[in-house]
């Protein structure tokens, strides 16, 4: 399909149906998927940038702070992507710092499906990314 917009849902820290855009380009509009990405719910990895911001101002309904949280998730923690009209269940299955020029977190791998969440950490700062990967649970 070419379809360039879906949404995302991590009920733990309370996004609902967030917009994420493919290849967009104002982060403070929506979610932005890298454009190499695959699409939800097929064998590659998802990949999708969202903003912090202090935690004193982060708001799960504001994309100017929306994935100040996702260093909260934890192994097991589920995400869904609603894509075409199919929701996708992913569960966590890990969690890292890393520097921002390291980019092996855009990397695809086809063994499964996956999404990859990235934002700035600390909350607030441009200092390092905090990456969360998920894994498809069913196809």
């Amino acid at each position: 399909t070419d379809l360039k917009i879906y949404t995302i849902t991590i009920p733990k820290i309370h996004i609902k149906s967030a917009t994420v855009e493919i290849d967009g380009k104002d982060l403070k509009k929506t979610l932005i998927a890298w454009p190499t990405s695959v699409p939800p719910g097929t064998f590659g990895n998802n990949i999708i940038f969202g903003h912090s911001e202090l935690p004193q101002f982060a708001n799960p309904g504001n994309y100017s702070g929306i994935f100040t949280e996702i260093m909260s998730l934890d192994d097991g923690d589920e995400i869904y992507l609603d894509y075409d009209q199919v929701r996708y269940r992913y569960l966590v299955v890990d969690k890292k710092v890393v520097e921002p020029t390291d980019l092996s977190v855009l990397e695809q791998r086809f063994d499964a499906g996956y999404v990859t969440l990235i934002t700035c950490v600390p909350p607030g700062t441009i200092w390092k990314r905090g990456v969360i990967r998920a894994r498809l649970s069913q196809i």
